[in-house]
């Protein structure tokens, strides 16, 4: 029961991460905000994602991992209930912030699985838990489309509040806290050094194309994010107990891991953010499909489903391969995804078996992922690894996201009257995305054998890994 409390939890967060998109074209009209400011419901649930899942990681470490989940559920159905009770611009990012910040239940989730269940459960468990970022994605979609189209748009975010708060419920009764603790106090100057370099990399990266990438705001920012990402790493070097133990974070199996998640958070973002978009451009584009947004909501759905599948298969071949043969097959698979994608792109039928195909891999990378790490770190330390981990991933989303806008907003004609991509564009980010995977698979190659099984470092109830007793 603990495994699927936690796995519902983790589908609610991704779907919150989501559930504007369909959204967006429609707020300038509902709230009055400009297409700029209504950007805004997307890049700050990024920007709080990905400063609180790391600092959360680590707070459930030291604190508590069960306490802080709740907590972090707690602030989404806060977020909610503001965005549910206004059509104000400034109140709906603030709750949206809110939502992004529960963004650190993924990793807390997998935590607590590593700490509680027996060595034999792990694996598929975990795997479950991680790819439920994914299948939320291609789930909340569809769901958030038919909404729009069919009740008032309030309504997504009441139920989103009513399903976050059955959550705070479901863990209360079914989810233990976890003995384990991390020795040592809270690294705030680590936090605040960590969250500073995220917010002006990802803010540069997110608004590169509104603001200008050669202004001198983004400039600024990328330059803050290089001294202070530096001026933090210097410091916690030198630090007892620090917020990211570098040195860990370092080794080969956990730093090719996270330059993997990246990869692949790239790649997969690519699939979720242009599908919809294709198949609604008109006919008269001529490769466009004219399909509503509720069709195009549902093209990513068997993708979603498919995920679900495979999350066992995929425990099932790490267990008897290995997580990094995993990871290599889900990059396989995802680059066969986007050669269909890039070949097929007429079809309905041929569309949504090429998205189906690049969520197929993606559910098996990101349940490899979580694997990989834990073999390499601390039991002390699986909460901040793991939130570290997903983090890539949405940093990786972030340059995805900026990449694509970039593509088709420059790659275009004129068609019906209006400026619209051309297929080529598509095409381009089918490469670029391809390409992406490839190179997450040479990353894969590079990463150390078969080390010692995610169940015997579970079995460690110490502050050191099966590894690092044998080194």
């Amino acid at each position: 029961m603990m495994v699927g409390v936690l796995a519902f939890c983790g589908v609610v967060v991704a779907v919150m991460q989501t559930l504007v998109v369909p959204l967006l074209p429609h707020v300038p009209a509902l709230t009055g905000a400009t297409p700029s400011a209504a950007s805004w419901l997307v890049t700050v649930t990024l920007l709080t994602g990905a400063v609180c899942t790391p600092v959360l990681g680590r707070v459930g470490d030291m604190y508590g991992k069960r306490r802080v989940l709740v907590a972090a559920l707690g602030v989404l159905v806060v977020g909610s209930v503001l965005c549910a009770v206004s059509s104000d611009i400034g109140v709906l990012i603030a709750g949206r912030a809110l939502q992004g910040a529960a963004l650190a239940v993924v990793p807390l989730g997998i935590s607590i699985m590593r700490d509680e269940l027996p060595p034999a459960r792990v694996l598929s468990s975990v795997a479950l838990m991680s790819s439920t970022l994914g299948i939320g994605a291609a789930v909340g979609l569809p769901i958030a489309a038919l909404v729009i189209e069919h009740s008032d748009w309030h309504t997504m975010f009441w139920a989103s509040a009513g399903l976050g708060l059955l959550d705070v419920v479901l863990v209360l009764v079914f989810v233990p806290e976890s003995p384990l603790r991390a020795r040592g106090r809270f690294d705030v100057v680590g936090a605040i050094g960590l969250s500073g370099a995220l917010v002006a990399l990802l803010l540069a990266v997110t608004q590169g194309g509104e603001w200008g990438w050669g202004s001198t705001r983004i400039v600024g920012l990328f330059v803050a994010a290089v001294v202070i990402g530096l001026a933090w790493g210097f410091y916690e070097m030198r630090v007892s107990s620090p917020m990211v133990d570098l040195r860990v974070s370092a080794r080969p199996a956990v730093l090719l891991a996270n330059i993997a998640a990246l990869l692949i958070g790239f790649s997969f973002y690519a699939n979720s953010l242009v599908t919809g978009q294709m198949v609604q451009e008109p006919k008269v584009t001529g490769y466009g499909l004219g399909a509503s947004i509720v069709v195009s909501g549902l093209c990513l759905l068997p993708g979603g489903i498919t995920m679900v599948a495979l999350s066992p298969i995929s425990a099932r071949i790490s267990t008897s391969r290995g997580p990094k043969v995993t990871l290599g097959l889900a990059a396989v698979v995802m680059i066969v995804g986007y050669v269909l994608r890039f070949f097929t792109s007429h079809s309905l039928l041929m569309i949504i078996i090429g998205a189906t195909v690049v969520s197929s891999g993606t559910a098996l990378a990101y349940s490899a992922l979580p694997s990989l790490v834990m073999r390499a770190v601390p039991v002390s330390e699986t909460g901040a690894a793991n939130g570290l981990n997903t983090l890539m991933r949405s940093v990786g989303q972030a340059f995805c996201s900026a990449v694509v806008a970039a593509v088709l907003a420059n790659v275009t004609f004129q068609v019906g009257g209006h400026t619209a991509p051309t297929l080529h564009a598509y095409l381009l980010v089918f490469l670029i995305a391809g390409g992406a995977a490839l190179a997450a698979l040479l990353v894969t190659l590079g990463l150390p054998g078969r080390t010692a099984s995610v169940a015997g470092t579970v079995e460690v109830r110490g502050s050191k890994t099966l590894a690092q007793e044998g080194a």
